[in-house]
């Protein structure tokens, strides 16, 4: 966006090149550290994974999230036609409510039929969008990585007393 901007390019360009997803801060720290972080055994549930539209059109991350969540012992599972949006989109879901419910309905239907136990997903939007359409637990993909290297059980996943 500043790339053309004489006084913000050399600045704009410097951040551009250090910005990271949390994926692959964790997918650079596996490469060095080995699967071993993650507790074998704890994480063995079947996730679909929601690849945000700003991860994986944006920002051009397919494949970290999906690769550390396996490298953790999930079972992860895709949607059909993942690609498309869960209707969230910032403030699309506010601004196009009916045109957002309906993408709502398609993306949870598409999770659905893969019978997971989670969804996983790496924003906050989608997983608010995606969660109030199922009763299948929302968690953050950071959540269960957390969890599957000693940090505790997600909320969403802990028993109810």
């Amino acid at each position: 966006m500043f790339r053309t901007d004489d006084t913000l390019a050399t600045d704009a360009a410097r951040v551009s090149a250090i910005a990271m997803d949390v994926s692959e801060v964790l997918a650079k720290l596996v490469e060095q550290t080995g699967p071993e972080v993650f507790n074998a055994g704890v994480a063995t549930q079947r996730v679909a994974y929601h690849a945000a539209c700003s991860l994986q059109h944006g920002q051009k991350i397919k494949t970290h999230p999906k690769n550390l969540l396996k490298a953790a012992g999930f079972e992860v599972v895709e949607p059909a036609d993942s690609h498309l949006c869960c209707g969230s989109a910032g403030t699309y879901n506010l601004m196009q409510p009916e045109i957002s419910g309906q993408l709502k309905e398609r993306k949870v239907r598409t999770l659905e039929a893969k019978q997971p136990e989670i969804i996983a997903a790496g924003n906050i939007g989608c997983m608010m969008q995606i969660g109030s359409g199922t009763d299948i637990p929302v968690v953050h993909t950071v959540e269960l990585l957390d969890w599957a290297s000693g940090g505790p059980v997600p909320p969403k996943l802990a028993p109810q007393t």
